[in-house]
């Protein structure tokens, strides 16, 4: 039985720009057949045993063949496989969708076309210029850019298309910028007309110029701009001085900053999305992941069947609210068996994951670190009273011995282990010897350790960026393995760590 083919659009470059219909095929996809421009945080979507084939194609430089790609599809669908073919933009504006979906008509192939956000509209836009305004320009043209200069006859109309339309948008247009500035001032543009250029549009790295159409190759040249870029003409260029919104500074304090995150790739997202809506471009590196304990959660389970003995439970984490939680409804229990203890979470962020699960803590401490329940609890703790703390394998053991002295019966079970993450060491080491990172933020103790362990050891790579700490004692840790603190966050959470950020630059 013959398979399916999804040619879909993944949008301009900033990977929210994606459809839910896109989202959609991608969850079904036996494979993804993508391009150069494609986020790869799109791939997310996808199945993780799901094939991946790239066939990017650069100026010039082609993994495969147009041809190639055509046939590809064929024989994919032909083996009964559900392929999404993720193209940059939209598959019919400029991205030979129509080829692709030719050749599998030809071959009696079921085919759908899922459009994507155009970069035509879209990177204008997040460069703050709108290819129509009032008053302005009530007309435009979308045109290649990629035309070959060394061509006879252009399949471009230049003497009605300079005049045509009021803003004129050229993609993959800035190799040709001298050809392209000099048929429009030929056949009537004026030379003084606004144009400006943007690069990796919509993206966090996105870079925009503005001159005239006189000067638009000159700058290019002096500027040694290269693809991937849209070269738009026309009189609202001059808007984006009070339009712009994306790269500007006032708005994004750190847009144009690399930093790199090294929490867990499951928990990295919220820290990377808070980062992204401030303009900086996030690198995830994990260094470390999250494992079941060596005991298998039989320490967990035991607990587990005797918890209403437990007079208060102690989250020391939103990981450990989470694998707590999980063991929990695995024993077939909810809420309810949690009734006769009293619960107390290190911070906010704890005290979220629990009330998700329906549960108010009853004790959030002033400081987020074990020192802080100490002293929230010193007054509750009693002689008899039993407590249960689930939590990662390796940790410090100051709470569970200053409850002890104070009286308690402490049990401490492991709910998870952190083990060394799989961020890519020898790329993450090139980008911190060119000094291409801006910062690195540290979320614990183990994070600092295990990324030195990545680096091999090697703590001056790290010397040219600023270090941020979660809080006191991952501070402490970074300082113990050599490295300074550039900023610490007043209070021990993402958000904290966020305002921080923002603080050193």
């Amino acid at each position: 039985m013959a398979g399916k083919v999804f040619l879909v659009g993944a949008g301009p470059g900033d990977y929210r720009l994606l459809t839910i219909k896109a989202v959609d095929c991608l969850k079904i996809a036996d494979t993804v057949v993508y391009d150069r421009l494609a986020d790869p945080r799109i791939l997310q979507y996808a199945p993780q045993d799901a094939e991946y084939i790239y066939v990017g194609k650069a100026s010039s430089q082609h993994t495969m063949t147009q041809d190639k790609i055509c046939q590809l599809l064929v024989d994919l669908a032909k083996e009964g496989k559900t392929v999404v073919r993720l193209k940059g933009g939209d598959p019919f504006v400029f991205g030979r969708g129509g080829e692709e979906a030719l050749l599998l008509k030809e071959n009696n192939l079921p085919f759908e076309i899922v459009p994507g956000v155009t970069s035509a509209i879209s990177v204008p836009a997040y460069a703050g210029i709108p290819v129509t305004h009032r008053g302005i320009a009530a007309s435009f043209s979308v045109i290649t850019g990629h035309e070959d200069p060394t061509k006879e006859t252009s399949d471009i109309n230049w003497p009605q298309l300079a005049q045509a339309t009021d803003t004129l948008v050229f993609l993959m247009g800035v190799a040709n910028l001298p050809k392209i500035t000099a048929q429009l001032i030929e056949h009537g543009r004026p030379a003084t007309t606004p144009v400006a250029i943007i690069r990796w549009g919509t993206k966090l790295k996105q870079q925009v110029w503005t001159s005239t159409l006189a000067e638009a190759a000159d700058m290019a040249q002096r500027e040694n701009i290269k693809p991937p870029c849209i070269f738009l003409v026309g009189e609202v260029v001059k808007l984006r001085q009070n339009l712009a919104w994306f790269d500007n500074v006032a708005m994004k304090p750190l847009f144009g900053k690399k930093i790199l995150v090294t929490r867990s790739r499951a928990q990295a997202s919220k820290l990377t999305r808070q980062l992204e809506e401030l303009g900086a471009e996030c690198i995830e590196a994990p260094a470390i992941s999250l494992k079941a304990p060596a005991d298998a959660y039989r320490s967990l389970d035991k607990a587990l069947g005797d918890i209403d003995k437990y007079n208060w439970l102690i989250f020391t984490s939103t990981n450990g609210v989470e694998h707590f939680w999980q063991r929990l409804e695995k024993a077939g229990k909810d809420a309810r068996a949690l009734a006769s203890a009293k619960l107390c979470a290190i911070g906010s962020a704890t005290a979220e994951a629990l009330k998700q699960r329906g549960l108010i803590a009853d004790v959030v401490p002033d400081r987020y670190q074990a020192e802080g329940i100490i002293d929230a609890l010193k007054d509750m703790i009693k002689p008899g009273i039993r407590v249960l703390i689930p939590r990662a394998a390796q940790t410090r053991a100051i709470l569970p011995e200053a409850l002890r002295k104070a009286g308690a019966e402490v049990d401490v079970v492991p709910a998870y282990e952190t083990a060394i993450g799989e961020g890519n060491s020898e790329e993450i080491r090139q980008e911190l010897q060119k000094g291409n990172i801006d910062a690195i933020t540290f979320t614990s103790s183990s994070t600092v350790t295990n990324f030195l362990q990545l680096l091999g050891g090697d703590a001056s790579l790290l010397n040219k960026a600023k270090l941020c700490a979660i809080g006191p004692i991952t501070a402490e840790t970074m300082r113990k393995n050599g490295l300074s603190v550039s900023a610490e966050a007043a209070e021990y959470t993402i958000d904290g760590l966020v305002e921080a950020l923002k603080e050193a630059f």
